[in-house]
């Protein structure tokens, strides 16, 4: 299968992401994760991508659309996307390398959740500078102030998660993204799932509609 994931950021996409790909064998596609690797290793696309995501804007189509095809580039197994496409030019980009490649979008998954919740949440979230690890300093704390459970790194605050920006990104997705709600609806694969519960209770709900048992 070949399957995307949708939602405003911090609707739990790459949460659920995670727990597809361990359960099927699928390779998490996360653009996000991408790109902060790339600044993080202050590479050229790092740096231009850094001067987007830092002010809650997206990254240009051309860029993104690009880095995803060179990274899946002789890949073979289902592709589960999360965080991309993020707007219709990104859509139909992934639309035509799929014609391409002889590969197709099996179902299109939306997490919806309501927006001051996911301000809530990722005020609120710390990530592990070590791990990746994702915490809540509300509703998912680390056993150690600013310490992570799984390997002692340092929790830090992502330069995205402060509620300007977030507020930001949340404007900047409901002009560019919400559009694939009708594009995807109108191509017949496209499924809303109440994405405010608990984690395990969103991937009891998305994997009963793909037919995926656990």
């Amino acid at each position: 299968m070949n399957i995307i994931l949708l939602g405003a950021p911090g609707s739990g996409k790459g949460t659920e992401a995670k727990r597809l790909a361990a359960a099927t064998g699928m390779k998490h596609v996360s653009t996000g994760d991408i790109f902060r690797a790339e600044i993080s290793a202050r590479t050229p696309l790092g740096i231009e991508a850094e001067s987007y995501i830092s002010k809650g804007n997206l990254v240009p189509d051309s860029i993104t659309v690009n880095m995803v095809k060179s990274r899946l580039a002789g890949v073979e197994s289902g592709l589960l996307f999360d965080g991309f496409p993020r707007s219709i030019a990104q859509a139909e980009g992934l639309d035509v390398w799929f014609k391409e490649t002889g590969r197709k979008t099996d179902a299109v998954i939306f997490l919806d959740v309501p927006d001051e919740k996911i301000i809530m949440r990722l005020v609120y979230r710390r990530t592990c500078s070590k791990c990746g690890k994702i915490y809540n300093l509300k509703t998912l704390k680390p056993k150690k102030e600013g310490i992570c459970d799984e390997c002692g790194g340092e929790l830090l605050q992502r330069a995205d998660d402060r509620e300007d920006v977030i507020r930001q990104r949340l404007e900047s997705y409901r002009k560019l993204t919400e559009p694939l709600v009708s594009y995807y609806k109108k191509a017949g694969i496209f499924h809303a799932v109440d994405g405010s519960g608990k984690p395990e209770e969103v991937d009891l709900a998305v994997s009963s509609l793909l037919g995926i048992n656990k």
